[in-house]
């Protein structure tokens, strides 16, 4: 997910290292229950050195999720208000479980698609069981701790405790380690142990084993100025100022572009985008919204969305009035030094989804979530009346160093904003198969996460056109947490049987399958303080998607209809024919060649690219099956 140029893998920006720290065994205490192990790590990661026991007296900040009373409810009804042709297709009804919900919303054909659940509905299959929040409690009690209920269902506590207490309670020994190369430090445990009383009740208790060290990847960025092929000199842009390129003399764009220049090759802008996808340029009506989520200090400055409106999208360099910030743990934006990542999200949502209003996340290091923020985002978007209608992000992880348990919590908590009505997009990843990053050391293919989690949509990246082929970059594969939901059936198992025998054993055939669908995603023209570069990744092709899906649904809104919410049913059947099929490419890894892209879905672009206009007619059809 980290952009890069062509003469680099990465430009500056984030992707996070999941990684955990190790202690010592547990410790059996003769004045508690029957203590069963919950988690355990067989070793220290690579990276980081043990200094010794925590010191008692410094508090841990924890997590504790509890079990959730019925997910695989929602995600039914999700499905069923999300599914054209269901006659509950975007409406709101009455809950009926979380996950079963879920689909239940979201699949055409279900007599519910569409028919979005309200928060309290939602919340109703989050919220623990009576008798798990009791269990719970009591334990706490007993240990004289007090939580604080930091989710709208309750499903999610925080504690703070001494590192003695915690030794205690959960039968282990917490140490402190460091972490080489950013000289952080932190407070882990190789294992913990939880009283049988709240066995089946607690479902994890977080960071524990793992934490998470984000971290900036610097290469170096070439600056160029002119977005056409062709200009060789490279030169900065005055922001206060008109661009001195022929776009100044450009004529205005017509509300769907006819032909596609040929600079969009190597050299990607929102005209282009307009022209590839048959994107409208005219503004948007306004009646939906666009949230994209940044982390650890990314700032995008209005001076250089200023210039980049001024140089690429003339026609509406006032639209900056679209845009507001909110700060979630601390999170700041620095309004006078622009990051790349930042920078290409506000860049490019405000110049594709014309005249939608957009609401940048920042997101501070002050999480304590043990999970970057992810799940504060999603625990912050869920105690609200009114949810975002899309929400994109181009940050995330190698599946393998989140934990199961955290994993599904958050997986679920997608679902619920999925029931709820939100298209929630993640980039893949820039790894190929081997994860969110290019690496040759692995022995296996690394799927990423939270793409690889089934209620989210996930974005690969495409390059050039006439042909559009796959960029090589582009994560995709197959989970090993998450198994195969039911709308990949017969689109992975015709792909299986076209690869054979062609990557055997490296891959898990059987889990959630992805990505989902793709974009461009390299050559795009960025300002940042004040210069044009070029970046690539799959952060470029998230929210592109994630644009083009809000104009969706300001047409379909406009028309009285409801936003799309889930994707992903939807993208797997009545979809599929309004996408463009790519065909070539692969995505190279751990010492092979990857996947390769073929006809139907594959697991570098998943089902192809968007076409506005066919995934709006589709769209409204979908609607008018599930109507009632």
């Amino acid at each position: 997910m980290v952009p890069h140029t062509k003469n680099a893998r990465c430009t500056g920006l984030l992707f996070f290292a999941f990684l955990s720290a190790a202690l010592a065994r547990p410790t059996t205490y003769d004045d508690q229950p029957r203590m069963l192990v919950h988690e355990r790590r067989s070793d220290v990661p690579n990276g980081f050195t043990y200094l010794g026991k925590a010191d008692d007296n410094v508090v841990l900040n924890l997590r504790i999720a509890l079990a959730q009373s019925d997910p695989v409810g929602l995600e039914a009804a999700l499905y069923d208000v999300s599914t054209p042709g269901s006659k509950n297709y975007r409406k709101h009804r009455d809950p009926v479980g979380l996950e079963a919900a879920l689909y239940d919303v979201s699949t055409p054909g279900s007599k519910n698609y569409r028919k979005h659940l309200s928060k309290v509905q939602v919340e109703a299959f989050a919220t623990p069981k009576p008798e798990s929040v009791q269990a719970v409690k009591t334990w706490l009690a007993k240990n004289n701790v007090t939580a604080s209920t930091i989710s709208p269902a309750g499903d999610w506590l925080s504690v703070q405790i001494p590192v003695a207490k915690a030794n205690a309670m959960l039968a282990t020994q917490f140490g402190e380690y460091t972490h080489a190369k950013t000289n952080v430090s932190m407070i882990r445990t190789l294992s913990y142990s939880l009283p049988e009383t709240v066995k089946g009740h607690l479902a994890a208790i977080h960071p524990t084993t793992s934490f998470i060290e984000p971290r900036i990847s610097p290469a170096a960025i070439e600056m160029v100025h002119l977005p056409r092929a062709g200009n060789p000199k490279a030169k900065t842009i005055q922001s206060s100022a008109r661009a001195s390129t022929s776009l100044d003399q450009r004529k205005p764009q017509p509300t769907l572009a006819a032909a596609v220049d040929d600079s969009c090759k190597t050299q990607i802008t929102p005209e282009c985008l307009q022209a590839i996808y048959n994107i409208p340029a005219a503004p948007a009506s306004g009646r939906s919204n666009l949230f994209v989520a940044t982390f650890a200090q990314e700032s995008a400055t209005p001076s250089d969305l200023k210039a980049f409106l001024g140089q690429f999208r003339q026609d509406v360099a006032n639209h900056t009035s679209k845009v507001s910030l909110q700060s979630l743990d601390g999170g700041t934006n620095n309004n006078t030094s622009g990051t790349t990542e930042a920078s290409l999200d506000l860049q490019y949502t405000t110049g594709v989804a014309t005249n939608v209003p957009i609401t940048v996340v920042t997101v501070g290091s002050d999480s304590h979530d043990g999970i970057a923020g992810f799940l504060d985002v999603v625990n912050n978007l869920l105690a609200q009346e009114q949810l975002p209608q899309v929400l994109t992000t181009s940050f995330g992880f190698t599946e393998k160093d989140i934990p199961a348990a955290i994993g599904s919590n958050l997986c679920n908590a997608y679902a619920q904003l999925g029931a709820r009505g939100t298209t929630v997009l993640f980039a893949s990843g820039d790894g190929g198969v081997s994860g969110i990053q290019a690496t040759q050391d692995c022995t296996t293919f690394l799927p990423t996460f939270p793409s690889s989690c089934p209620f989210v949509t996930s974005v690969g990246g495409t390059t050039s056109f006439g042909p559009e082929v796959a960029v090589s970059f582009s994560s995709g594969g197959f989970s090993n947490l998450f198994a195969r939901p039911k709308y990949q059936d017969t689109v992975i198992n015709a792909y299986l049987k076209k690869l054979n025998k062609t990557n055997a054993g490296l891959f898990n055939s059987t889990g959630r399958a992805f990505p989902d669908i793709a974009a461009q995603a390299q050559g795009f023209q960025v300002v940042v303080n004040g210069q044009v570069k070029p970046v690539a990744g799959t952060s470029a092709a998230s929210p592109t998607v994630a644009s083009l899906v809000a104009l969706l649904n300001d047409a379909i809104i406009k028309d009285g209809g409801a936003p799309v919410g889930f994707l992903n049913p939807f993208l797997y059947s009545q979809g599929a024919s309004a996408l463009n099929d790519i065909t070539q490419g692969n995505n190279p890894g751990c010492g092979t060649n990857g996947f390769p892209a073929t006809e139907g879905w594959d697991a570098v672009t998943g089902l192809g690219t968007p076409d506005f206009a066919k995934l709006l007619s589709a769209l409204k059809k979908g609607s008018a099956v599930g109507s009632r």
